[in-house]
């Protein structure tokens, strides 16, 4: 199959994209105040209202205890295990991400996942689940009739499902009742963490805050973190803020990256390779079968027969040699790879022989 380029350098015929090079971004863009995240939080909890397609408490034990137990501290208790034969309950798990600086009173969207074997949880409400962090304190409380994006329908012969009916999602369905302590006031120095460490690009940061704020304010300590150094009785919230929209060009290591399940490379615009002639070719072998039938003459004694017939064809694909210049840019390899008219699984050997032969001077990943 042969490759075609279309701009802006994507080949689509060959599944071969190819990155343009880096540009200035946003600090606030490649890097993260450290202290200033998210923080998972996570609980369980009952679905209840639904319309048949809830747990079958047969296969779901905990289904039933959580009912139970539900009903005990709502003063409904003595229930034997053969009175109890609703479908319409689901238990759940239920989680949410809560943002730094959340305060009590504020609401977050939760995610609402079917623990046992519900059919679907369109319909249904949750009732009210405490939502813990990892140091087992309860920060939300969750409650709320639920959104269900999928749906399933069910007959007697066929059934149809369309996205995933038993996950949902309920918006502002937690009221945060518990706040992280975090004080910006009680810091000396703020520190930054890049999300692809770099030497390069943390000695840019450094460059880049000094020269905004005047004077030695940061200090990069490692690939991957810069410390920042405030004054007495500074505004941090202002000081950060004007950290964030500084623009820089982030530095990165040449890389292929090859998905071989999809046919997908990636090249980053700094890979270089060496001066390298490549060829490719190769047989393609077919074989036909064809069936045929054998009968008797009239008026004789003899048995109709099925006689196979098989063919077979080799065909030999001419191999061309196309020159890659050395230390070429990203559009000349790609052009070079063109030129020779090969696929993405095709292109994919070529590249690893490439690297094998010590030219490709980039990293090479498989996925």
């Amino acid at each position: 199959m042969t490759m075609k380029l279309f701009l802006p350098l994507v080949i689509l015929a060959g599944a071969l994209f190819a990155g343009a090079a880096s540009a200035d971004v946003r600090i606030k863009d490649i890097a993260s105040f450290e202290g200033v995240r998210e923080n998972q939080l996570v609980g369980y909890g009952l679905v209840v209202g639904l319309n048949g397609t809830g747990d079958r408490l047969r296969n779901s034990p905990f289904t039933e205890k959580s009912i139970e137990g539900m009903l005990e501290r709502l003063g409904v208790g003595n229930l034997s295990d053969d009175q109890m034969k609703t479908e319409n309950t689901a238990a759940v798990m239920v989680t949410a991400m809560l943002p730094p600086f959340a305060r009590r009173g504020s609401t977050i969207d939760v995610v609402v996942s079917s623990l046992g074997d519900a059919g679907s949880l369109r319909g249904g409400t949750l009732i009210v689940t405490p939502l813990s962090g990892a140091d087992g304190e309860i920060y939300a409380v969750a409650q709320g009739p639920i959104a269900v994006a999928g749906f399933a329908a069910q007959g007697l012969n066929a059934s149809v499902t369309e996205g995933v009916p038993t996950v949902a999602r309920i918006e502002n369905g937690a009221t945060v009742e518990n706040e992280i302590d975090f004080e910006l006031a009680s810091l000396k120095s703020v520190r930054l963490a890049l999300r692809v460490p770099d030497f390069t690009t943390a000695t840019r940061v450094e460059d880049a805050i000094n020269q905004a704020l005047g004077g030695r304010w940061a200090r990069a300590l490692d690939p991957t973190t810069i410390e920042v150094e405030f004054a007495e009785k500074a505004d941090l919230p202002d000081l950060m803020a004007a950290i964030e929209v500084l623009e820089v060009r982030p530095d990165s290591v040449a890389k292929v990256v090859i998905d071989a399940r999809s046919g997908t490379i990636v090249i980053g615009a700094d890979v270089r390779i060496a001066q390298v002639a490549v060829s490719q070719g190769g047989l393609t072998v077919i074989v036909r079968e064809d069936i045929s039938v054998s009968q008797p003459k009239p008026i004789s004694i003899g048995n109709t027969v099925v006689v196979p017939k098989t063919t077979v064809e080799v065909r030999e694909k001419e191999a061309k040699f196309t020159v890659l210049e050395g230390d070429v840019s990203l559009q000349r390899l790609v052009d070079g790879l063109n030129a020779i008219g090969v696929g993405a699984t095709e292109t994919i050997s070529i590249l690893q022989a490439i690297k094998a032969a010590g030219a490709l001077h980039a990293y090479l990943e498989i996925i």
